[in-house]
């Protein structure tokens, strides 16, 4: 059975959509068989980052009401055979997905796929809370700012206690993306440092992504960053993440800084 991923934050624009094509075509570029599912119904941008706009057929909602088959709105990338995806509808709204159908198609999906990545849409409601209810692990991606942050430590909440898995009295696996770190910027205090955030929201790190204009460039020619330009610094960073989320030990550097995170924790804590 596949492991169900939500990628998830408290705030609108930092980083999902990016990171869940990301992810996705890293952890497919292992060979694994990976899905990302769309859940920002209205809106629907995963289509656009991941190159599939112009075909779009049918969509989650369709599948949801039967209008209809699973296999009919999956598409496949053209890039890697093993990478598909889900489109969210752009014409309908979030109360036309059903608790039943997402876990329906959730549990459908689970059968055929390693990886089942799911896009959330910012904030706190029913299509937020439905994104998250099958998961499995959760990625919260944050900026290193004091509002994202403080957002994100309100959607740990939510994990904790509206999943499927809280509900069973299981731990929730978490793990903290952040993304657009910049060490100089950090350095002046113009954003919040890593151990800042770490400290705030107490959560795993499974990676930092840098603040890269290589980010925008895959995103406006519809390629994830890891098939767009696999060795630029965000690439590697979001391949790092992903072999962390597939359980390998990889260490963790900062972006910009020599020194590797655990080296400096451990130098804190000597001192």
């Amino acid at each position: 059975m596949g492991k169900v991923i939500v990628v998830t934050s408290g705030k609108g624009g930092v980083g999902k959509t990016t990171s869940t094509a990301a992810l996705g075509a890293a952890l497919a570029q292992r060979n694994e068989k990976v899905v990302v599912v769309d859940f920002d119904v209205g809106l629907r941008n995963l289509d656009l980052v991941m190159g599939a706009e112009r075909r779009v057929v049918y969509d989650l909602v369709n599948v949801i009401q039967g209008d209809a088959k699973l296999p009919q709105a999956l598409i496949r990338d053209k890039r890697l055979e093993t990478l598909f995806l889900l489109p969210a509808s752009q014409t309908r709204d979030k109360d036309n997905l059903t608790a039943e159908g997402v876990e329906q198609v959730i549990t459908e999906l689970k059968k055929y796929f390693d990886w089942i990545i799911c896009d959330s849409p910012a904030g706190i409601e029913r299509g937020a809370t439905l994104a998250m209810r099958h998961a499995d692990m959760a990625v919260v991606v944050t900026n290193p700012e004091v509002s994202s942050v403080r957002d994100s430590d309100r959607i740990i909440g939510l994990l904790d206690s509206k999943t499927l898995k809280a509900e069973r009295g299981e731990r929730m696996e978490k793990h903290l993306l952040l993304t657009r770190y910049d060490a100089n910027r950090a350095q002046r205090g113009d954003m919040l440092k890593v151990d800042d955030v770490l400290e705030i929201l107490s959560i795993p790190l499974v990676g930092i992504i840098p603040e890269s204009m290589d980010v925008l460039r895959a995103s406006n020619i519809g390629a994830p960053v890891t098939l767009a330009d696999a060795r630029s610094a965000p690439a590697m960073a979001y391949f790092d993440a992903a072999r962390r989320l597939a359980g390998e030990n990889v260490p963790i550097t900062i972006p910009g800084e020599k020194r590797g995170l655990l080296d400096k924790i451990f130098a804190r804590r000597a001192a």
